[in-house]
């Protein structure tokens, strides 16, 4: 029967009466009928007692063939699933997901004696592979390979290579690229499956393969592993160690998993808070946003300060006070426009970004919109208060403010940076207030410039 044109409540509808009525044939008729992503959304929707029962129903290789699909989306509720296994059970389903997505789901483990359990009851082989990938450090190259590829020898005609692919074919991730080394394991060239078809089967692997192999090395930052694999549109990159021996490869799949990542934690840091977190109780997403908040909250009382240092400006003068948030509001949106676009040339690595560079684009650009949005204002001033040495005076400190928003909004990231710091650390809320208080300063300082001017 074909489950294709049902709604998602419809087959689960399906699956939990199946579990009720304790018809396996039913069950598996229906769940393995859908494709392994909407097989995890089912799965997520059963209660605990419904997924106990469908663990019986259904084989390890089953289940890890749903948690590969569901490994990066939603690792907690994998954790949970793996702890409601018995220990055999969940060995076997980590033994038959792939060793890339294996290792990211044991590294989440949070009890060391469970992972080394689980580590135990796998065969030894595949214990062996999962314990060297978990050895290397976080956002890495190797943190993220599999070493499910296929390699032939370059001495090998192709007839030989054939028989060892189809072989080899059901336990790789990929086989669109096929890797050619020596008898150490050295990379020596690739072949596209392309170049395996049209060849005859008498040729040598080394006559026909392309020497030219892009890859990276084992402790390359995933970032840049993401971006080689963006350059050269590959669907697959090798991962070699110090002698050029082949140490697995790196998919799309996972490359996609990194760019989402890179993605979140560039708008955690201009956002301030860790949207990949996702929290169950309002007193721990409370807790998770509060230590920014209560910095920015310091920082934003030197901002009050220092207006209070201008109490005698703002008697003498007290339409200055109606154009404080106007200017700080203003000045923060630009410091964090131009926050986001320095943000995104550091993730993209943007090698025609040299800092000098940027130091004037960013002025040029914060004179031009700063020079517009003052004109704007001097104009509406003039209009509203019929004063055109207010309007002048608040058009100046406009422009100044957006310039030097602009310039702290893209230098701060790129100094953060060549320091060795995270640069997303220099978020939109921090880039706004250090803006307030800058804008601040500008504004009362000009004003206070044309003190007499303004009193007259």
């Amino acid at each position: 029967m074909e489950y294709k044109e049902q709604s998602h409540e419809e087959i689960l509808d399906l699956l939990v009466k199946a579990l009720e009525a304790e018809d396996l044939e039913g069950f598996r008729e229906v769940f393995l009928s859908l494709h392994f992503y909407d097989q995890g959304q089912a799965f997520m929707a059963l209660n605990q007692e419904e997924r106990d029962q469908a663990y019986r129903y259904l084989s390890a290789k089953e289940v890890a063939d749903m948690l590969d699909t569901m490994e990066e989306e939603h690792e907690e509720a994998l954790e949970e699933y793996l702890e409601e296994m018995n220990d055999q059970y969940a060995a076997d389903v980590l033994d038959s997901m792939y060793v890339d997505n294996a290792v990211d789901l044991m590294n989440q483990l949070e009890d060391p004696d469970l992972v080394s359990k689980y580590l135990h009851l796998m065969p030894v082989e595949s214990g062996r592979k999962i314990s060297q990938l978990m050895n290397y450090l976080d956002e890495t190259a190797g943190s993220i390979m599999t070493t499910e590829y296929v390699a032939v020898q370059a001495t090998w005609t192709l007839a030989q290579a054939y028989d060892y692919i189809r072989q080899q074919a059901k336990l790789a991730e990929t086989i669109y690229y096929v890797y050619v080394v020596d008898s150490l394991n050295r990379l020596l060239g690739v072949i596209s499956l392309r170049d395996l078809i049209v060849n005859a089967e008498d040729k040598l692997i080394e006559e026909i393969m392309s020497p030219r192999v892009i890859t990276v090395h084992v402790n390359d930052d995933q970032e840049e592993v993401a971006q080689k694999v963006q350059d050269y549109d590959l669907l697959a990159l090798p991962v070699v160690g110090f002698d050029r021996e082949l140490q697995g490869i790196i998919t799309v799949d996972d490359i996609l998993d990194v760019m989402q990542e890179e993605a979140e934690s560039d708008y955690s840091g201009l956002a301030a808070v860790d949207v990949s977190e996702s929290h169950h109780h309002p007193l721990s997403a409370a807790k998770s946003r509060l230590p920014w908040l209560i910095t920015l909250l310091f920082l934003g009382m030197g901002t009050s300060t220092l207006i209070s240092q201008y109490g005698q400006l703002i008697e003498e003068v007290s339409v200055l006070s109606a154009f404080v948030t106007l200017i700080t509001g203003t000045a923060g949106n630009a410091g964090t426009q131009s926050l986001a676009v320095a943000v995104r040339k550091l993730t993209n690595k943007d090698e025609g970004d040299h800092f000098f560079d940027s130091v004037g684009f960013e002025l040029i650009t914060g004179l031009i919109t700063g020079l517009v949005v003052g004109l704007a204002v001097f104009g509406i001033v003039i209009v509203w208060q019929g004063n055109m040495i207010l309007g002048f005076t608040i058009g100046i400190a406009m422009m100044s403010a957006i310039v030097v928003a602009n310039l702290a909004g893209s230098l701060i990231p790129k100094l953060m940076d060549r320091l060795g710091f995270d640069p997303a650390v220099a978020s939109g809320p921090f880039i706004s207030t250090l803006s307030d208080l800058t804008s601040v300063f500008i504004y009362f300082s000009i004003a206070q410039f044309f003190l007499s001017a303004l009193i007259g």
